[in-house]
């Protein structure tokens, strides 16, 4: 839907492909909305044992859907001090990727799958 220039998709040292920037990004910009493709409640324990279990989000509604994000918006890697964040838009049904810190050129975007809980547990990977 709308990207900022100069993202990419690259590999990490240790997770994989992550999303990347070629230019550097104030704290507050967007840097992508994301449709999304919703998965009912009653498919999630199907969508588990597929290669997509490590791609989707929980909606923050009281449905207990899950969404895939199009565009870059599956593929941020996870860190417990984000420089993004997700804003899900429940009336727009978008998921927004936005700046919570400057972001050098070059640098890995990334985001709290957890959602700023505290005290939460440790992820696996």
């Amino acid at each position: 839907m709308l990207q900022i220039p100069g993202l990419y998709v690259a590999q990490t040292l240790t997770r994989g492909r992550g999303v990347f920037t070629g230019r550097s990004i104030e704290p507050g910009s967007v840097i992508e909305i994301c449709e999304v493709i919703f998965i009912p409640e009653e498919q999630l324990p199907l969508l588990d044992q597929t290669i997509l279990y490590e791609y989707y989000f929980l909606w923050p509604d009281d449905s207990k859907a899950a969404c895939i994000a199009l565009g870059l918006g599956s593929l941020y890697n996870h860190a417990p001090t984000p420089n993004a964040e997700v804003v899900f838009d429940l009336d727009e049904t978008t998921l927004t990727i936005k700046s919570i810190q400057p972001i050098a050129a070059g640098s890995e975007i990334c985001i709290d799958y957890q959602g700023g809980l505290r005290n939460a547990p440790e992820l696996w990977f």
